[in-house]
């Protein structure tokens, strides 16, 4: 059984058109086109450029727009509108109103906005103050301004030394309300060779999905960092990294791994090209190399966030010692019962995932299923009490990312047992990745019943992509697939060549489900 074909999302790209076929319109349909989304197309103005000079912008009637805009609405409604190149006012009055009204009848509808102004090769685009684009900005979910737009966003001079991308991002929050800022540093001269983005994210704000199962913060930063890579080939290079955060966001990422996966679109391309750059660059400004889905983990970025820089300099957490063996089946159960039912199976690794009892009930059910697992020789993870788990002795501890930033690393680490953390898409698998622990959880596969993973299902395309972001040498960390696994779907899930699956319910409700034993599953679901 393979993911269930899906017809492609819309999205709308409303820019100008270049005629050197660089940016705007050309960038955007060849970046939608190459990501799996449908692309439809309103030119705000025809531009006469080329790769050495910008004559003239010419801009299109809001009338005409408008015709488009109606009939788009009926036949190819929006996942996502990517917005570029504003012409005039009226441009900017026109777009404020018809996202209001789409939202009315979209509301899970995202807009995206590159704030275009400056030309690459010189010249402005329009001459727009912040003042006249307010009542379109305040209609905006995300924004992707490079430094010096971001600096003007925030009401900072062009000029002023104020180059912290956090503290602009804030600003334009505060001044327009927008969900998410992302601010590119790819035109940054103070990063020792490496091009920072910056996203400040307000929770639960796009498209009713979280991002963070921190419910009592309300935003979250994300910070990325990729070796600056050297091309003249860069013509559209902003334009493309809007429309690909704009086609992530349409096949319903949440923002952090379409930020992610969009850096690393443009790391993809600019590295395409710069060996054809260092031959002829300098001679010739070309444009960007959209090179589709990207799947080679060295283009995607480091993710630099509080914690894996705590601990940067923690030894890798020990190994799980499989030698050439797979973990293989990977039971997630949440009683003694199940524990004494499944060990004399001969299960590598069980995990006792128990919840709501008293600390010295606790305490006792931990201590007998560390005694049980030994005598069975399998390793035994226990779901988050990781002091309890270091002070009985267990094999491992299990960490979910919620309660991550309150784990002692350094405490679990030098205990000597293993550490397993669940991820869920590539920016945590990346993050998590850094801190060396012992597996990698990624899920939602599929949807579950035993958790509300709203948001973040993975799917199995996510999941082989997953899989390729680690290092292809000794220290790969296996990788565990959880979530929504039954019996029909784990061979697909095997198939990915993921190291483990584990299982809930298609252990402990087998019976009912399939009409077979515990037992009988365990043996039809182990590889």
């Amino acid at each position: 059984m393979t993911d269930m074909i899906k017809k492609k999302p819309i999205i709308w790209t409303i820019s100008g058109s270049d005629c050197s076929g660089g940016a705007g319109i050309a960038a955007d349909i060849k970046t939608g086109h190459g990501l799996g989304v449908e692309v439809c197309h309103l030119i705000t103005a025809n531009t006469v450029q080329n790769s050495h000079q910008l004559l003239s912008v010419n801009a299109i009637s809001v009338e005409l727009l408008q015709q488009q805009a109606a009939l788009l609405t009926d036949d190819k409604p929006p996942s996502v509108i990517k917005i570029g190149l504003v012409a005039n006012v009226e441009q900017v009055q026109w777009l404020a109103q018809l996202l209001e009204q789409i939202k009315q009848v979209i509301p899970t509808v995202i807009s995206v906005y590159d704030p275009v102004g400056q030309a690459s090769v010189g010249g402005c685009f329009n001459s727009l103050t912040l003042e006249q684009l307010g009542p379109l900005l305040l209609q905006i979910d995300v924004i992707t301004p490079n430094l010096m737009e971001a600096k003007c966003l925030a009401k900072f001079d062009s000029s002023t030394d104020e180059n912290s991308a956090e503290k602009l991002a804030k600003k334009i929050h505060q001044y327009f309300a927008i969900n998410s800022i992302i601010v590119k540093g790819g035109h940054s001269s103070d990063d020792d060779g490496h091009s920072i983005d910056y996203c400040f994210h307000q929770l639960n704000q796009l498209n009713g999905k979280q991002d963070n199962q921190d419910k009592s913060q309300t935003a979250i930063s994300y910070q990325l960092s990729a070796q600056r890579i050297e091309s003249h080939y860069s013509h559209g290079g902003g334009c493309s990294f809007a429309s690909a955060l704009a086609s992530f966001l349409a096949q319903g990422y949440l923002i952090r791994d379409a930020f992610t996966l969009a850096k690393a679109f443009i790391s993809q391309g600019l590295s395409t090209s710069k060996k054809v750059s260092e031959l002829h660059g300098h001679q010739y400004y070309g444009a960007f190399e959209q090179q589709g889905w990207p799947r080679n983990a060295e283009c995607f970025p480091e993710v630099l966030d509080e914690l894996s820089q705590q601990y940067q300099n923690l030894p890798a957490f020990n190994s799980l010692d499989l030698a050439e063996k797979k973990l293989g089946l990977y039971p997630v159960i949440d009683s003694l019962y199940w524990l004494k039912r499944l060990l004399p199976l001969g299960l590598e690794i069980i995990q006792l995932r128990v919840k709501n009892l008293a600390e010295s009930e606790l305490e006792h059910v931990i201590i007998t299923a560390v005694a049980l697992a030994k005598e069975y020789n399998t390793r035994l993870f226990i779901n988050d009490y990781w002091q309890l788990a270091i002070r009985h002795g267990a094999y491992g501890v299990h960490i979910g990312q919620e309660d991550l930033q309150d784990a002692d690393l350094t405490a679990i680490q030098q205990s000597g047992i293993r550490l397993g953390i669940s991820t869920h898409g590539c920016y945590e698998f990346l993050s998590a990745q850094r801190l060396q622990p012992s597996y990698l959880a990624i899920g939602a596969i599929f949807p579950t019943k035993t958790k509300d993973m709203t948001g973040q299902i993975q799917g199995i395309d996510n999941l082989r992509q997953v899989l390729s972001l680690r290092p292809e040498n000794e220290h790969k960390i296996p990788v565990v697939a959880i979530g929504g696994i039954n019996l029909e779907r784990a061979a697909e899930v095997i198939a990915t060549g993921v190291e483990s699956i584990a299982v809930v319910t298609a252990i402990t409700e087998a019976e009912r489900s399939h009409d077979i034993s515990p037992e009988q599953a365990v043996t039809r679901l182990q590889f």
